[in-house]
Parts: C-alpha cells; sequence; structure tokens
C-alpha cells in the first residue's frame, strides 16, 4: 500500500470521492463516508464507510483501492452477506470478553500465589487463553469477508468504471490482496500475544 500511495495525484479524484462514486453507483446513497484514525474500515452499525486521512484526500492508487474495498463492504452488507453478518456478531460478542480474558491472564499467577492452588491458576488461565484466542477465530473467520470484498466486490467495480490508468489493474490486484490479507496478520500476532502469555505464566511470579 505504501509503495502505490504516490503520486497523490495520480487520480482526478481522491479516496472519498470515489467511494462516494461507487456508493451511488450501487444505488447506495444512504452509506456515508467519513475520516478516521483508527484504520480504513466499514461500519456495518451506522453505514458508514471510514477512510484514514491520507486515504480521503489522495488521489493515489492506494487510496483509490482502498476506496473500492471499503465500498465492497457496503455492498456486502446491503447483499446481506452471511459471513459479513458472522463477523459483526462475534466482533460485538467477543470484544468485552477479550478484556476479561486479559485481566484473567494478568490475575492467574498472583490467585495462584495467594490460594497456593496451582489448579486455580491453570483453570484461569485457560479461561483467558480461551477468550484471547477468540481473537484468532475472529480474524480466519473475516479472511473470506476480506477477500469477497476485495476480489468479488471491488475489483469488478474498478474494472467495470473503467477508471483504472493502463497497466494499473495488476496493481490494483496487489493493493487488494494485502487489504484481504490484513486480517490474516492479525491472526498471527493474536497467536503471538498468547505465546507472550504462556512464557509469561510458566515462569510464575516474580
Amino acid at each position: 500500500m505504501k509503495k502505490y500511495h504516490d503520486p497523490e495525484d495520480r487520480y482526478a479524484m481522491t479516496g472519498s470521492e470515489f467511494a462516494r462514486k461507487l456508493l451511488d453507483a450501487l444505488d447506495l446513497k444512504d452509506i456515508k463516508v467519513e475520516s478516521t484514525e483508527m484504520g480504513d474500515h466499514y461500519d456495518p452499525m451506522s453505514k458508514t464507510v471510514r477512510l484514514t486521512e491520507d486515504k480521503m484526500s489522495s488521489g493515489s492508487l492506494t487510496a483509490i483501492v482502498v476506496a473500492a474495498h471499503e465500498v465492497g463492504h457496503a455492498h456486502q452488507d446491503s447483499t446481506k452477506y452471511f459471513p459479513l453478518s458472522l463477523r459483526t456478531k462475534m466482533v460485538k460478542l467477543m470484544a468485552p470478553a477479550q478484556r476479561v480474558g486479559a485481566f484473567i491472564l494478568m490475575a492467574a499467577p498472583f490467585v495462584t500465589l495467594i490460594t497456593r492452588i496451582p489448579q486455580s491458576g491453570l483453570i484461569m488461565f485457560l479461561g483467558g487463553f480461551l477468550t484471547l484466542g477468540m481473537s484468532s477465530i475472529i480474524h480466519l473467520v473475516t479472511l473470506p469477508t476480506e477477500w469477497d470484498a476485495s476480489f468479488s466486490r471491488a475489483m469488478p467495480m474498478l474494472v467495470s468504471s473503467n477508471f483504472l490508468k493502463k497497466g494499473d489493474s495488476d496493481r490494483a490486484r496487489e493493493i487488494l490482496r494485502a487489504a484481504a490479507l490484513t486480517y490474516l496478520a492479525g491472526s498471527l500476532m493474536s497467536l503471538l500475544n498468547i505465546a507472550r502469555w504462556w512464557t509469561i505464566l510458566r515462569r510464575g511470579p516474580l
């Protein structure tokens, strides 16, 4: 994405303008386009495509393609694409649980030290491990949703709009592949986080 962020004036439209154009073409005029500092995403609860400022105001290839990817999610929502609905429900359910899991993991060695019952710490660890492990599951469940948004929605929109400049189609596929695999990277990071907690707890309390 960084590779194709320059030049920022490659296209006459910015990412936000292109997102609006695609949404209107799909008759999704009720979907808003907003700036965010939380990373590019589509919010199915508020029906909003959110782009970081570097995509909102830039006419780079990356900005255009990422905008199309997020509009792809909006299109999934409008067609009631089941994997997106499943992800949305899982995220709502698991966000509080993950916070509890982190607390359990931090408390486990101290509970074991105070109670002097090793099993109590083990139970707390397993609870926390499973809770944080759900983050990995959510990311893996998300992968088909991201792939569909990239290659079944965004790429066809980019091709049918005849908007891409000559030679940009293959580059757009690179960017869409990166966008789709972002959540796979997130899943691997969650697994590394679990491994870090496992190492800490094996050492026991200081």
